[in-house]
């Protein structure tokens, strides 16, 4: 078959490589590289074999189709101004390859349909509040938004930890909005990178996603507003509220401290010395940098829980996806380990949750 100059250049980027470090490391010149990634030249198959073993990619990597790239201008990236090109281009090569693995799971099981509303202009306050309307969610405290996300059409996927210094993010192709997620962080903060995402993905759909301090802030407002809803919280009881009292909310509502005392800052709950009181005193707690009393389980993936229970049914295991879609085992693993561990390690997961999405198989199709 032949040698697809797209998926060299997807495979480098994935590794966050110039062309000069990838001709280094199989002692060819980096022009060379760049003439096989424009399609001037064809590597030599010792030259395939190099490239996979420094790339940690099977040789069938380069002969897939043409890799569909998540364009950077489509994507909502936080503080994109202090990732390099090399952290940028990595976190999208592994959008791309997040991609193939959901159109290989798309042709197999008819997923729930896209249900995210486009919402650019609204208050983001007013934004969540339609949301949470139009997904029947009430006011009461969002239950796994995870499942909440895919039950509404969001295809989620876990963000390579070998990108890990990005916090998350959304895009939407061919009308099915994505979020990747970092799997490293506190189950609370995953919650939020979550709603953060979903911010964006209704406030700012236009063709270029907004970038900047104010689109972040707008999403960061939204995520605060859908986690913890204006009148829920007002009713809550948290006026001039103690340290004690919003470390047992937090868990009321699956909040971080710090996310919890912002908003009631937000909502004038507390007043300027009582918000930077309570967050000097959270912060010595160690409540800055994580959840390190009562932190919540972090939240996982049904649809991916129940695509993979379903092809272990049918004999499909991990490295059968992983050959499919042209890629290690190892490289699976990344894309969804965090969100389905036991689905992919082969133990069973738990029962239905409310609002889980539904998947059927399409046309009995096998691997």
């Amino acid at each position: 078959m032949e040698f697809n100059p797209s998926r060299l250049r997807l495979a480098r980027q994935r590794r966050g490589l110039s062309a000069t470090a990838l001709g280094q490391a199989i002692e060819v010149n980096p022009r060379t590289i760049s003439r096989w990634e424009e399609g001037l030249s064809d590597p030599l198959q010792t030259n395939v074999a190099a490239l996979s073993e420094v790339l940690g990619v099977p040789a069938s990597f380069f002969t897939a189709p043409d890799a569909e790239f998540v364009p950077v201008e489509a994507v909502s990236f936080r503080a994109l101004s202090k990732m390099t090109a090399r952290q940028r281009d990595s976190a999208t090569a592994a959008g791309a390859i997040a991609l193939d693995l959901a159109r290989w799971i798309d042709a197999r099981f008819r997923l729930p349909d896209p249900d995210v509303p486009t919402l650019e202009g609204y208050d983001p306050d007013r934004a969540a509040a339609v949301v949470r309307e139009r997904w029947g969610l009430g006011q009461a405290p969002v239950g796994n938004l995870i499942h909440i996300l895919e039950a509404h059409g969001v295809r989620v996927f876990s963000l390579a930890s070998d990108v890990a210094s990005v916090d998350a993010y959304s895009f939407r192709t061919d009308g099915v909005p994505f979020v990747i997620l970092n799997t490293e962080k506190t189950g609370e903060r995953r919650r939020f990178d979550a709603a953060h995402e979903l911010g964006h993905l209704v406030l700012h759909c236009g063709d270029e996603v907004p970038h900047g301090k104010e689109a972040e802030q707008e999403a960061q407002q939204f995520a605060a507003a859908f986690l913890m809803p204006r009148s829920a919280v007002l009713a809550s009881r948290l006026h001039n509220a103690g340290i004690d009292q919003i470390l047992r909310a937090k868990q009321h509502w699956k909040v971080a401290a710090m996310a919890l005392t912002h908003r009631l800052a937000e909502l004038n709950l507390l007043t300027e010395w009582g918000y930077r009181d309570a967050c000097v005193r959270l912060s010595q707690m160690g409540y800055r940098r994580g959840e390190p009393s009562g932190a919540i389980v972090p939240e996982t993936s049904q649809v991916l829980a129940k695509v993979f229970k379903s092809l272990r049914q049918r004999g499909v295991g991990p490295t059968d996806i992983a050959e499919s879609i042209h890629v290690s085992h190892n490289e699976l693993r990344r894309h969804v380990f965090g969100l389905t561990p036991m689905a992919v390690d082969g133990d069973k997961g738990g029962g239905p949750s409310p609002q889980s999405p539904k998947l059927k198989l399409v046309g009995g199709r096998r691997s």
